[in-house]
Order: C-alpha cells, then structure tokens, then sequence
C-alpha cells in the first residue's frame, strides 16, 4: 500500500512530528539538546520557517511551524535530521538512522486550533509524567512564552503578542492562559490527525484548503471549538 502523500503550503501552520526509531532515546545530554536547537536555527533561516511552539522529548520531538515556501518543511525536516544524525553518531560512536521513518504532520487551522496545538505541544512532558507542570522542564518554548527565558529559535505569532502591551504582561496572561488544559477530546484529535498527516480545523479551513492543494484531505470534527482570535 502506497504512502499517503504529505500536502504543503505556504503561510500555513504545521504540527510536526518526528519520533527516534523503534522510540529509542534521540537526546541522551543537554548537549543533545542545546546541538538541536542551534541546527533547528540554522534551518529555519536556510529554509525559512516561523517556529512558534517547539518540545524536544527524550525520544521524539514536536513543531509547531510555519513555512514561508511550500516545500520548506520538507527541507527544513531533511536539514534538521540528516545533521542531527550525523552528530548524534559520530558523538555516540554509532550508526544507521535514528528515526522512525518519515515525519509526521498536519496542518492547522490558525483561528481554531493554532493555540490548542500549541498547548498540546508545550504539555507533552507532563502527559508523559516527566514533570508537574510545564514550567519544569527546560527543553520547550513554554518558559520563554510565560517566564521570557531567551530564545534563538521561537517565532512569537500574533496571537501571543496581542495579549500584552510589554513582555512582563505577555508572560503573565500567558501563564494564566496555561491554566485551563486543552480536553482530552482535543488532545486525541491532535494525535489522530498528525499521525495520518491530515487536517485540524474547521470545515471552512478544510475546504480553503483542498482548493488550494486540488486534494482531499483527512479529516475529523470533534464539536466546535471556540475561535481564539482576540
């Protein structure tokens, strides 16, 4: 069975996916992680890339980005794992991949679902019971979001930069933003529709987009979430 094609578009925002293969462990120090995000940087300025939402986990990592060209995810992807993998094996004396076959992604709707990812993005450490609360742990974009730790890499979107008149104001609403989790029903969309590298939005969203990409797309409408526009 032939593999269902990944559709792109510029100007449009993307959650991305990419697991270590057979889900071994891709970050094994800090310096793993600090490598990381130099070549997430050097990628999103050869291939330009907004990343706005960013989570490293010990064995896969998740991006919320949006590509300026359509085919830049693709090369923004390929850069970021052909370089990682060759410092991670020449670092650990190792060989063969690292990944779990292709990346994953779907794209998403920035008027309903383009905070919601970003939650669901920023929350994965305490899902997986790593951490108490998304504060703790040091290898996500919440804490530059909420605490103004300094960052290289994150892209803030117009939404976020809406909720304050100064970074201090900014940090705090989105903090208190925080407090109210996505629903379990949103956060299994998420899952659902990345994995098949399908859609999230509203049906509006998903015929815009199909008229732009001529492509049916997978889709799955769990009730109406509210707009997040401000």
């Amino acid at each position: 069975m032939s593999r269902r094609p990944r559709l792109f578009a510029a100007g449009v925002p993307y959650h991305v996916i990419q697991r270590g293969n057979n889900r071994n462990p891709i970050f094994l120090s800090d310096d793993d992680y600090l490598f990381f995000l130099d070549v997430l940087r050097e990628a999103k300025i050869k291939h330009p890339c907004l990343i706005y939402s960013y989570c490293l986990m010990p064995n896969h990592f998740h991006l919320l980005i949006e590509p300026q060209e359509k085919e830049n995810v693709s090369l923004f992807m390929k850069l970021v794992g052909a370089k990682y993998v060759r410092y991670f094996n020449r670092f650990y004396q190792r060989s063969g991949t690292l990944w779990e076959g292709r990346f994953r992604s779907s794209l998403i709707d920035r008027e309903t679902y383009f905070i919601v990812c970003s939650c669901y993005i920023e929350m994965n450490p305490v899902r997986a019971g790593i951490v108490s609360g998304p504060g703790l742990y040091p290898w996500s974009s919440y804490r530059i979001k909420a605490s103004g730790e300094k960052s290289h890499v994150l892209d803030f979107d117009s939404w976020y930069n809406s909720i304050g008149s100064n970074p201090e104001e900014r940090q705090y609403n989105y903090h208190k933003f925080f407090q109210n989790s996505i629903t379990e029903e949103k956060t299994q969309l998420i899952r659902k529709m990345t994995n098949k590298n399908g859609l999230i939005g509203s049906i509006s969203f998903k015929k815009d987009m199909e008229t732009l990409l001529n492509k049916e797309l997978i889709f799955a409408e769990p009730g109406r979430p509210k707009s997040q526009k401000k």
